[in-house]
């Protein structure tokens, strides 16, 4: 029977990252995934022609955030971040940038100017408050909102809110919505890193690096580059009310999402195993401590890292202690649904690079991603994927309707131009960001066991959060003598 230094479960992007980091420490690993794909929701496919990602993706924190430290340190191979551009608010009559600082609010008349006023007061405190140390997690995006707004103006928030968490602002934290803005920065130093991770010599990088350093110079969109290179002197929260930039250090990888996804699986090591369409039935257990996993047949490790569901671990362990279980049980989840629509041309109105947000009635966030690489989409075509927060206890057929209306509403002359659609539902995070939602510990009852995903940490979203976990995991694995 062989034995493996660790087994990952699920081969997302966090499985993935986990495998890349672990086995570059010197493990032999494991994944399994019960899938034919891999990379989860880090990955794209082609529809008739049309390179579509599995959801729209903003890249983000690629100045000091947590995937810049673990390209850095642990891959061989790098993606080619393009700048992301702007965040746009399209209206009936405009395309509007999205407010990031109070200057840009003043002159942000898509909302009146009374609520403008009222909104930049409540940012100021709470970026005030968020500045001397106050947790706003407990606290609802709604709650802190000044009563007396307009109906346009609490639908502008609600978006906002939603696009951060997945959740209305009623169940979003005011917390999520500083981050997510980028007023509240959470970001990781190489001297952090090395001090998580238990690296004897921090000054000594490892040879990654030095792939890092003669790559970067021509694989970045210039502008990028020199916002990851560039060493700034840091703003204090409450000096970004006036310097602040929302899309600050964000990215979007050329050749779409499967090019980040490639470049984790070109870094793998040959000491990673990776075995597809192979699900796990069961996580065992030996006198209190993890001994393996059973899927086709059983595999044996004194460590495993799961990845898939924090929700659905109890259905694969008997017996955990019931207070864990009803924890994991108050995990919110949120439903997506993105619409790809191939155009037979490029469009003026999406002559942008960047996003737009429509917030009235059934708000969306769009991107049209062969803006940034032409090749996602057949010659002089253009791609936009258009998402949405849907409900779950409504039906999807009902939801898909309401979203293509939407996008009709919002660009009337779009359906003579459409030559391809095609529609993703899906959970984009393990777990949403809400005032009463849970999150798992990375740690669990079972010695050696642990998890690992978007829903064990409540930072940024998406693929961001995902490398925040990773290293969350690498440095409780380094506390509990797990790394090295």
């Amino acid at each position: 029977m062989k034995k493996y230094d660790v087994i990952i479960v699920g081969a997302g992007v966090s499985g993935l990252l986990a495998a890349l980091t672990l086995s570059k420490h010197g493990k032999k690993v494991l994944v399994l995934e019960k899938r034919q794909h891999l990379g989860g929701n880090c990955n794209s496919y082609m529809v008739d022609g049309y390179q579509v990602d599995t959801g729209a993706h903003a890249i983000t924190h690629l100045t000091e955030g947590p995937l810049k430290r673990l390209m850095d340190n642990y891959f061989d191979f790098l993606p080619v971040f393009e700048d992301y551009g702007n965040y746009y608010i399209r209206t009936e009559n405009a395309l509007v940038k999205v407010p990031s600082n109070l200057k840009d609010f003043v002159t942000f008349d898509v909302l009146p100017r009374k609520d403008r006023v009222l909104l930049s007061q409540t940012l100021t405190k709470a970026l005030t408050l968020s500045s001397f140390g106050i947790d706003l997690s407990d606290k609802s995006v709604y709650d802190f909102l000044p009563k007396g707004l307009s109906k346009e103006t609490y639908d502008f928030v609600d978006t906002i809110s939603a696009c951060l968490s997945g959740r209305s602002m009623k169940e979003t934290s005011a917390q999520r919505v500083l981050s997510g803005s980028s007023f509240v920065r959470d970001s990781i130093t190489q001297e952090q890193f090395d001090a998580m991770i238990g690296r004897l010599e921090p000054q000594k990088r490892q040879s990654t690096e030095s792939i890092l350093a003669s790559i970067l110079p021509s694989h970045l969109h210039a502008s990028l580059q020199a916002r990851m290179t560039k060493v700034t002197q840091p703003f204090t929260s409450l000096e970004r009310l006036a310097t602040n930039e929302v899309n600050y250090s964000q990215g979007y990888p050329r050749k779409g999402l499967k090019a980040l996804l490639n470049a984790i699986l070109y870094s793998l090591p040959e000491t990673v195993e990776i075995k597809k369409e192979c699900e796990v039935k069961s996580i065992l257990i030996q006198d209190e401590k993890v001994s393996g996993v059973e899927a086709d047949e059983i595999y044996v490790s004194d460590l495993v890292i799961y990845t898939g569901f924090a929700t659905e671990l109890p259905r694969l362990i008997k017996d955990l202690p019931r207070e864990y279980i009803e924890n994991l049980e108050g995990i919110v989840h949120s439903k997506s649904l993105t619409i790809w629509l191939g155009l037979e041309r490029e469009l003026p109105e999406f002559n942008y690079t960047g996003s737009e947000i429509w917030f009235k009635d059934f708000a969306y966030w769009a991107m049209p991603i062969s803006n940034y690489d032409p090749s996602l989409a057949p010659k002089d075509k253009q791609l936009i994927g258009f998402s949405f927060v849907i409900d779950e206890n409504k039906s999807e057929e009902k939801e898909l309707k309401k979203a293509y209306e939407m996008i009709f509403r919002a660009h009337p002359d779009l359906e003579k131009h459409i030559e391809m659609q095609h529609e993703q539902i899906m959970i984009p995070e393990k777990a949403a960001v809400t005032i009463n939602g849970k999150f798992a510990d990375i740690r669990t009852p079972v010695k050696n066991l642990y998890i690992a995903g978007t829903d064990t940490d409540k930072r940024s979203m998406g693929i961001t959060r995902a490398s925040y976990s990773i290293i969350e995991l690498l440095k409780i694995l380094n506390e509990d003598g797990n790394l090295h």
